[in-house]
């Protein structure tokens, strides 16, 4: 076993190594960016160095910096997590020249499955099943165009160096292709240093399950399915282990071709083979394709590790070390449910945004699993990917694991950002997913209902206005004074998502209070386990802080304070101004002053958490003023085009 390693990442991720690695009896180095001084990370491993900017550019994809930092920190191996430099078969090559080992699989292997035209081949090959599709060298847009009509609408376009959802398209008619290709080359190029592209046919009522599988370089095994179904804009959401509805003749299939796919690599490490299953009729032996081969570990690796009782890190650390498999098919077995959710910094409401802010306050319920990079305090960086944690849980069966989750999530404390937090205990929610009816397409049938932000009741809005009294501990000397005719009743206002609430509050002792809210008097009681409203246990959480309150439970709401004598601000903007939806680098302004623009017209593209996203004209108008440049670094909430309408 090594005595010292280093990982070349940040987060979350990080974190993790380092448990194991702990657990072990193995040191663990750090890297760190400017953005990342004070990490949480930076704090656990045993040492830290600095490499860089806060740009992964400068810091994280540095091969130079890292292996430096490996080498002068008495590292013998390199751990890449996932992201960044995990698939990068030059990284390897550069490590492994160096005298480090690579804790992962060989440059060759991951050069085999890092193009995904070359990957379907070496499938079809080795005899596992691959989607139908064109994945040959020919990248002009008039053959790339032939081969979607050959295959058939509706298709996927998927950069060959792809991963995480970018460089990926649908295209429903011949008539978008053209817009699509263009789009999709343009993220691939910059994700990936590649904007060559495959075609695929979609399948219509899709399932994306993938098999954990594990080799020492000579022979593999499979751990067993995931089902990853959930998926908004590609990007997964809700994760679980085993796939609902599988049969033991498909999981032995799928983990048979997964086996086949590792072993004809030579493939080392830890990996994933991914399907996509048509559902249309069950889950079946002849309706489940090779999508790609990740060569890393993944996110959603904790539910595996839940129902084999298995540790994939350590499982790295010594076959890396130079072990054989810890195990053979035979020992391993499913034991239970698990599920993972993943929670982020993002605004849903304004169509699933990165969001960034300093957590104000962070808690994790007991009884779960959360693994985290952050902690109470941080700040959400623009920089990176704005996950705050991944919520675990596990049960006996399937209907307790998803119970759990469902618990776990109204436990889950977060204030000082946005998040999708109520979204996800919706989805966990939802009637749907729970029968086990999943697909990729459940969340964007559904997604109206998923994302409407519940309004807080009456019950919700008597503890707020207590809360933004200074009331939420109890105390009435808060509410003491003179009055001439009759007992005091302060009135407290405030903003929730659904407009202004006023309401009246009186003292009917230090731990009881009637609140007057929305027309309907309420009786609010402290007592030793918390509030209760009318008589009804609330258990509900505060975080009160100066610009406001939030309330936690089964959803989270967010109140903030209105100044009784603040005059009412006219917006700044106005609704002729694109504003930038969050901080981000201007990628490219497609208008100029004097432009006629088209409603849905593409003004420019903003690119912030390593996707692009295109800001359009909500109106037909003229281009009155661009306030923003190419290459410029915004805020968010600023200008960057003023729109007039049309004469």
């Amino acid at each position: 076993m090594f005595d010292r390693i280093l990982i070349a990442n940040r987060g979350e991720i990080a974190c993790r190594i380092i448990d194991t690695a702990r657990r072990l009896g193995v040191e663990s180095v750090a890297v760190y960016s400017d953005a990342d001084a004070r990490a949480r990370h930076v704090e656990m491993a045993d040492l830290a160095v600095h490499i860089g900017g806060a740009a992964p550019a400068e810091s994280y994809l540095r091969f130079e910096a890292i292996i430096k930092a490996a080498r002068d920190s008495g590292a013998q191996a390199i751990h890449p997590g996932y992201g960044f430099l995990s698939e990068n078969p030059d990284f390897v090559d550069a490590v492994e020249e160096a005298g480090l080992r690579f804790i992962g699989p060989s440059a060759a292997a991951i050069r085999a499955m890092g193009l995904k035209d070359a990957a379907k081949k070496l499938m079809e090959e080795a005899g596992v099943p691959v989607v139908p599709g064109y994945h040959g060298a020919n990248q002009d847009d008039e053959h790339l165009a032939g081969a979607a009509d050959a295959i058939g609408y509706p298709v996927l376009i998927k950069a060959v160096a792809g991963g995480g959802g970018k460089g990926m398209r649908k295209v429903l008619r011949a008539g978008d292709f053209t817009d699509a290709l263009e789009a999709a080359r343009s993220e691939a190029r910059k994700a990936f240093g590649n904007a060559d592209v495959l075609i695929e046919k979609f399948v219509e009522k899709p399932r994306h399950i993938e098999v954990q599988i594990f080799g020492d370089g000579s022979r593999a095994v499979h751990l067993f399915e995931r089902d990853c179904s959930l998926q908004r804009r590609h990007q997964k959401v809700i994760e679980e282990a085993p796939a609902p509805g599988m049969t033991e003749e498909v999981r032995a299939a799928m983990g048979a071709a997964a086996v086949r796919a590792a072993e004809a690599i030579g493939y080392a490490g830890a990996g994933t083979v991914e399907f996509i299953v048509d559902a249309s009729d069950g889950l079946r032996t002849d309706r489940f394709w090779f999508m790609e081969m990740n060569t890393r570990l993944q996110v959603e690796h904790p539910v595996t590790e839940a129902i084999t009782g298995i540790d994939l890190v350590e499982w790295q650390l010594r076959v890396a070390a130079g072990e054989p498999l810890p195990a053979a098919q035979g020992d391993l077995a499913i034991h239970g449910h698990a599920f993972e959710a993943r929670l982020y910094a993002e605004d849903v409401a304004a169509g699933f945004l990165p969001a960034t802010g300093r957590l104000e306050h962070l808690r994790f319920p007991e009884g779960a699993r959360a693994d985290t990079g952050v902690r109470m305090g941080d700040a959400i960086s623009h920089w990176y990917d704005p996950m705050i944690a991944k919520i675990v849980t596990h049960g006996p069966t399937r209907a307790i694991a998803l119970s759990r989750l469902r618990q776990a999530l109204a436990g889950t404390e977060v204030a000082g950002t946005v998040t999708n937090l109520a979204f996800l205990h919706a989805l966990a929610s939802h009637d749907g997913f729970a029968a086990g009816d999943v697909d990729t397409g459940l969340i964007e049938r559904d997604l109206a209902a998923l994302t409407a932000a519940p309004a807080p009741g009456g019950a919700e809005l008597a503890l707020a206005a207590l809360a933004v009294a200074g009331l939420h501990e109890g105390g009435r000397d808060t509410l003491s004074g003179f009055a001439l005719w009759a007992p005091l009743r302060p009135t407290v206002a405030f903003e929730v998502a659904q407009g202004r609430v006023t309401a009246r509050i009186s003292a009917l002792d230090a731990r009881r209070f009637s609140v007057e809210v929305a027309g309907q008097a309420h009786e609010c009681h402290l007592l030793e386990d918390g509030w209760r409203v009318d008589g009804a246990k609330m258990g509900a959480r505060f975080s009160v802080r100066p610009d406001g309150v939030t309330l936690f439970g089964a959803v989270t709401h967010h109140f903030a304070p209105v100044d009784p004598l603040a005059d009412a601000v006219a917006d700044a903007g106005g609704e002729d101004i694109v504003a930038a939806p969050m901080p981000g680098l201007v990628k490219s302004v497609h208008v100029a002053p004097g432009a006629q623009v088209e409603k849905g017209q593409r003004l420019a593209v903003l690119e912030a958490m390593k996707m692009e996203h295109a800001l359009l004209a909500w109106r037909d108008g003229v281009v009155a003023e661009v306030m923003a440049h190419e290459g410029a670094q915004v805020e968010h909430g600023a200008a960057l085009i003023r729109l007039e309408a049309l004469e």
